[in-house]
């Protein structure tokens, strides 16, 4: 008798979580790096065992689980093969999403996918995406993850292999470890300084930036692309997100580029025909993926400023990159060239954006400022002996899920570290929670207030 109220409450539980997924996906993510930090912990997965400390292990896990970057020890001599492996299965669950991953294989294994697993999918996926398309997108998403993934591995192992003297074992892992975090925006590396050594060279870094771009497109973005070959026939969402990516990205490559020409430190350092790439390649990553192929804690202020706006803006929608998001950012954008120009509504193609979008898009950039300002205040407060520059990079790094550092990571104090990963926990599921609870909050009152007109300005 006893248990059978138990299994009540947990029959509910449950039914509450499916119908209302905002309930699970964070429990669902907290699971995982939890035991990811475990398995961090084990002695197998460290080269030097018992010195790896709980916070280090944990930040590791929510690093790679949020796809990140962030690091706290070194990777590529503090973890063993064991421990890189861990990481790059978090890398890749935390890129295509638990919920995802999990629907995914319950569907190769019994070729179905039920309605819980379709409500928690298109949550994860986003909320625009309709019922009867998710098993489409489903597997559209993990075909078109793994073809992007083996081609940069192939391109990369080659590279390592036959330029750079790697053995064809070591080749293949480093091609295939650096296409997971390329393509899932999480910045990790098995060189100790990044991707600075190959900072000159194409066939490392172009597979990199491409990964990148094409990971942090978006999903409904690169599915309706390849379903819809008319741009007329694109949705809204798609022109935004594919215009907004080629300004950011050509736009921060130029401006970076003028603003770090002349510095010894990062782009100065090469001959002016090889300083192109380097700034391209920081452009790209800076909004999703975090791999740096400079030393960043040399970038001028005005370089790290610039920087920091690309983090905040971060990727496409629904994609593995962070921010909030490159159709967010341009949709405010329009809604103030319309205020502007002084037209009654804000349209963007041709197109009139409703009411309700924009105020969405309000609501996430602004609990975004929120979340970053209170960490850089605290942060502050803790780590008082380290500039404010460095602190707003490194918690806005974190809160657009980037992984870009100007070096003070690894000097952050325990309470730091601990603020640094609820940033990244929060910046990975923060877009998901919010699309999701907003479309499911969607109400319609019976009666409307008595509009009044306050002072703006």
């Amino acid at each position: 008798m006893e248990g059978r109220p138990l299994r009540a409450i947990l029959s509910a539980v449950l039914e509450g979580a499916v119908r209302n997924p905002v309930r699970i996906i964070p429990a669902a993510f907290a699971a995982v790096i939890f035991a990811a930090a475990g398995l961090l912990m084990l002695p197998v997965a460290q080269t030097a065992p018992g010195e790896t400390r709980f916070v280090d292990a944990f930040f590791t896990g929510t690093s790679a689980i949020s796809v990140t970057g962030l690091i706290t020890v070194d990777t590529p001599t503090h973890w063993t093969g064991f421990g890189e492996a861990v990481i790059l299965v978090c890398m890749q669950l935390g890129g295509l999403g638990i919920m995802t991953t999990a629907a995914f294989l319950g569907m190769v294994v019994s070729r179905r996918l039920r309605l819980r697993a379709k409500l928690m999918t298109q949550a994860e996926l986003h909320p625009s995406i309709s019922l009867g398309d998710v098993k489409s997108v489903l597997r559209f998403a993990a075909l078109y993850t793994f073809t992007v993934e083996i081609l940069i591995v192939a391109v990369l192992a080659l590279r390592f292999h036959f330029a750079y003297g790697f053995a064809p074992g070591d080749s293949l892992w480093q091609g295939v470890f650096h296409s997971v975090a390329a393509f899932n925006n999480a910045g990790f590396s098995l060189f100790s300084d990044s991707i600075i050594a190959f900072a000159t060279d194409p066939w490392i870094s172009m597979p990199l930036i491409l990964g990148t771009i094409l990971g942090g497109l978006g999903i409904p973005v690169v599915y309706e692309l390849s379903h819809r070959r008319a741009v007329r026939s694109w949705s809204l969402h798609t022109k935004m997100t594919l215009s907004g990516t080629a300004v950011l990205l050509f736009g921060g490559w130029l401006v970076l580029l003028a603003l770090e020409w002349s510095n010894p430190a990062t782009f100065g350092q090469y001959a002016w025909h090889d300083r192109f790439l380097p700034a391209f390649f920081q452009s790209a990553v800076l909004r999703t993926s975090g791999f740096n192929s400079i030393d960043v804690g040399q970038l001028n202020d005005d370089s790290l400023l610039v920087s920091m706006v690309l983090m905040f803006i971060g990727g496409g929608s629904a994609s593995t990159a962070g921010g909030i998001k490159v159709a967010t950012f341009f949709l405010l954008m329009w809604v103030i060239w319309a205020e502007i120009r002084g037209d009654r509504d804000a349209s963007a193609f041709r197109r009139r954006l409703p009411t309700q979008v924009v105020r969405e898009a309000l609501t996430v950039a602004l609990v975004y400022v929120a979340m970053i300002v209170a960490a850089v205040m605290l942060m502050q407060r803790l780590e008082d002996d380290i500039m404010l520059a460095p602190i707003m990079f490194e918690v806005v790094s974190a809160a657009a899920t980037v992984g870009q550092s100007t070096g003070i990571t690894y000097d952050l104090g325990d309470p730091s570290k601990w603020l640094i990963i609820v940033v990244m926990y929060g910046g990975r599921i923060g877009p998901v929670l919010f699309a999701t609870s907003l479309a499911i909050a969607t109400r319609k009152r019976l009666y409307r207030y008595p509009e009044t007109r306050p002072l703006v300005g």
